[in-house]
């Protein structure tokens, strides 16, 4: 069978691998210079490869249409893609079940992915750009800057929009939209959140064991506990990263920081009156420095309308009401998510009643769509990556067989 794949990401190669293996002549096209640019900075650079988790872990980790991706976590799960990496490179699990290769390398997950095509005789084009794919099963012709190819079956497996400094520029989508395939919009997801308040003043400053809810139109959406940060028009962090996948398609959303999540109101005003009888706390910016940053202690107090210098003995009930009720929700109105550029992950692209659960067009027999190019996404975790190495997997198992 001859299979010629457009893209060179984790899902393409993944794709690859497991077609040649099957016994189809691979084609592999890459518009970059090198494979796998994304992949080279994901997890900070370490790649998180995977997450080491059941098939049914996996899907409670997926935020869009995990019940569309039943079939092929079942067929390629999480542990097989642990077994595929351990025959290439040394593996380690760290917090929360996070696989990363031992030498935090994510160069050396690439390494592995080229070394396994060039045993299976994978064919890769680099600085090949597709134009076009026209045609029918067993008729294909790919269009591209450097020629003409023909197959019999294509897999598309050109990413999102998400880091389009790395290729992903929603060149699938035109593909798509060419044989008339649904798109659900791209959005951005696991990105910074842009509030229109302004934070400038507090850029930075990082919080741990806090509680992000997210609201639209006054029905509470996702509400999230961890760490957060700070940053100059907005918030960042894994739980304002969790949150954002889940509010994109949201309307007049408000987020409300929790920092004391342990303690209810009347618990944190009973600690805050202790504090504020205490004889050594003079001043009320005092009283507030054992609670939160120095920064965050100004930004708090000019909310309540309050002066740090205040003397404590003069600090009122209605005060304290407001310190607490700001500690316990302080409240940001969300203006958008940042942009592509600063997204992990895409949530949208082809509809999934478009494919079959192998990623094959209902409109298109042989015609194929892997990875980010489809409206699944998940968390944080290397539940994104097993995403595309699940569906370039499945696709390359249907577009080997010799019968449609």
């Amino acid at each position: 069978m001859r299979i010629v794949i457009v893209g060179g990401g984790a899902s393409g190669m993944m794709c690859a691998i497991a077609a040649a293996k099957f016994g189809s002549d691979v084609t592999l096209l890459e518009k970059n210079e090198k494979l796998g640019k994304k992949i080279y900075i994901t997890g900070k650079g370490r790649c998180n490869v995977t997450n080491f988790c059941s098939a049914q872990e996996f899907l409670n980790n997926v935020v869009s249409n995990e019940k569309f991706l039943f079939s092929a976590i079942n067929k390629f799960s999480p542990y097989d893609t642990y077994d595929f990496f351990q025959n290439y490179l040394s593996l380690k699990i760290e917090r929360g079940n996070r696989v990363f290769p031992e030498s935090d390398k994510s160069s050396d997950v690439i390494k592995s992915l080229e070394k396994a095509m060039t045993e299976y005789g994978v064919k890769v084009v680099l600085n090949c750009c597709v134009n076009a794919v026209k045609g029918t099963e067993f008729d294909y012709k790919i269009y591209t800057d450097c020629g003409e190819y023909v197959a019999d079956r294509v897999v598309i497996a050109t990413g999102g929009k998400s880091y389009p400094s790395t290729g992903s520029t929603g060149d699938g989508y035109k593909i798509a939209k060419s044989f008339g395939l649904k798109l659900i919009d791209p959005k951005p997801a696991l990105c910074p959140i842009i509030t229109k308040q302004a934070v400038k003043e507090i850029e930075g400053i990082t919080l741990k064991n806090v509680e992000l809810s997210a609201y639209s139109n006054g029905k509470l959406i996702r509400k999230e506990f961890g760490e957060m940060l700070f940053t100059a028009n907005g918030v960042s962090g894994p739980i304002a990263l969790t949150i954002s996948s889940f509010i994109n398609r949201e309307k007049n959303v408000l987020l409300k920081l929790d920092f004391k999540p342990a303690l209810n109101f009347e618990t944190l005003d009973a600690r805050i009156v202790r504090e504020l009888n205490d004889p050594n706390r003079k001043v009320l910016k005092s009283v507030m420095r054992s609670l939160l940053p120095e920064r965050l202690v100004r930004y708090l107090l000019r909310i309540c309308n309050l002066s740090g210098d205040k003397p404590t003995s003069q600090v009122t009930k209605s005060d304290r009401i407001c310190i607490v009720n700001t500690l316990k929700g302080l409240e940001f109105d969300v203006r958008s998510l940042a942009p592509f550029e600063q997204a992990i992950i895409t949530s949208g692209g082809i509809a999934v009643d478009e494919l079959t659960p192998q990623m094959e067009s209902r409109k298109r027999k042989g015609l194929f769509f892997v990875g980010e190019t489809v409206d699944v996404d998940a968390l944080t975790g290397g539940f994104n990556l097993q995403i595309a190495f699940s569906t370039g997997y499945v696709a390359a198992l249907k577009a080997s067989q010799v019968k449609g």
